[in-house]
Order: structure tokens, then sequence, then C-alpha cells
């Protein structure tokens, strides 16, 4: 092994029910998180990844009062996939500033209506509309919104089904949902954006299956890799 990197790479899916770390050291901590459950807690109280994660750290070194952990980036409720938290805050304050700078390979694959061809880059404008939680494609300059990057390529299709590779450029709310969107490709049981059939479980067609960051102490390339749920619809048709 090239004495440059090192990796950890997951032969595991996500589970309906709960969480599984996939990498953990002093300073990180990678779990796969199940669909439908929050990163962070909101108003409806409902149970969080970042709130398990603090009470499976907690338990597991049996810390005493209240556990550190840095919340760097969020997945959308209904997907699935690789998060990443920080242990401490040196951590915390070098890894955010590498999200925010672009320099975390961030991967997900996709399962699309319609055919979006082989590939391409996309850049719209995004404007949030929080009192309906979605977000939209809008003409530049307009007041409120912010400009999206991403770039996909296509690895399959079946039928009216495509699956895509998508690499994030920017980091937006719902940003991956409203962009395939507004190419009239939406995620397969996104109803909020376009998808005309819910998926079981009210989850979407998206997991965060790759994640490649510069360690913040140890200075050399972890990289997080993760299976989507093979055995369930629309994966099977491809994986």
């Amino acid at each position: 092994m090239n004495s440059d990197f090192f990796y950890k790479i997951s032969s595991k899916t996500p589970s309906k029910i709960s969480p599984e770390v996939i990498f953990e050291d002093n300073h990180c901590l990678a779990l796969l998180k199940p669909w439908n459950m929050l990163t962070q807690g909101d108003i409806t109280g409902d149970p969080c990844l970042l709130d398990w994660a603090r009470a499976w750290i907690k338990d597991k070194y049996d810390k005493p009062g209240n556990v550190y952990l840095g919340l760097l980036h969020r997945l959308d409720r209904p997907a699935s996939g690789i998060v990443l938290f920080a242990r401490t805050s040196k951590a915390a304050a070098r890894l955010s500033d590498r999200f925010r700078k672009g320099l975390v390979d961030k991967r997900y694959l996709a399962v699309v209506h319609g055919n979006p061809g082989t590939g391409s880059d996309l850049v719209h404008h995004l404007l949030k509309d929080p009192a309906k939680n979605k977000v939209r494609s809008v003409a530049d300059g307009v007041e409120g919104s912010k400009e999206a990057k991403l770039r996909y390529r296509l690895l399959d299709r079946h039928g009216d089904l495509s699956l895509l590779e998508i690499e994030l450029m920017t980091g937006r709310p719902h940003q991956i949902r409203a962009q395939m969107a507004a190419i009239e490709c939406p995620l397969a049981g996104d109803l909020k954006y376009g998808s005309f059939q819910p998926l079981p479980g009210r989850n979407i067609a998206l997991f965060a299956y790759r994640l490649a960051f510069e360690h913040p102490t140890l200075k050399k390339q972890v990289r997080l890799k993760a299976q989507p749920p093979v055995n369930e619809y629309p994966w099977h048709e491809f994986l």
C-alpha cells in the first residue's frame, strides 16, 4: 500500500433501522446514515444522526458529561450514505475549512428518471423557499439565490431509469435534487422534485457512496466508500 494514503473501504449497505460506524479514530468518525433519519435535529424532535453518534461515543468510551462532535456537512433526510463528523475542535476547524474550499471529494450515486445523456457539468442558481423547504432554479442575479455546480456521468440505463455518479463542486441545500429536476431528470422517489412514484419507506434514490479528504492531523488521504442497498428497488436494476 502506498504510504502516502490509507483507505477504509466498507462493504456495508445502509441499515433501515440505525446508523453504522465505518471509520473511526481519535479525530474523525464516519457513519452510514439510514434513510429518513435527520443528520441534525430540527423542530420535529425526531432522532438524528448527530445525537446517535454522540451517544455511541459516550457509551463506547464511557465518557462523562457531554461529548464533543463537530458537524461538517449534511445529507437530506430521505437520502442515505456516508456522513463525516469531527471528534475534536482542531479536526472540526481544519475539516470545515476544507469543505468550504471544495477540497473534500464527495461522490454520490443517484437513480434518476429520463435520459440525462452521457454526462455533463451543471450550473444553476438556486433559491430556497423556507416555508416549503424546497429549492428551485432561478435566473442569475435573483436576490437570495446561490450558484450551484455539480458534475455527473452516466453509469448505466434501464428502461426509463438512469444510474449516475455525481460529484459536487458546491454544497447547497437540496442541490442534487433541484439541479436534476431542473434538467427534467428527477431522482427516483423524490416526489418533492418531480418523481411520479414513491419508493418504499419514502426514501429517494440518492446515496453518498464516496468521501475522500486529507486527515486533519496525519496529513494523509482518507478514502471512504460504501455500497447502496443492492437488493432494493431501484438499485437492484443496476448493481
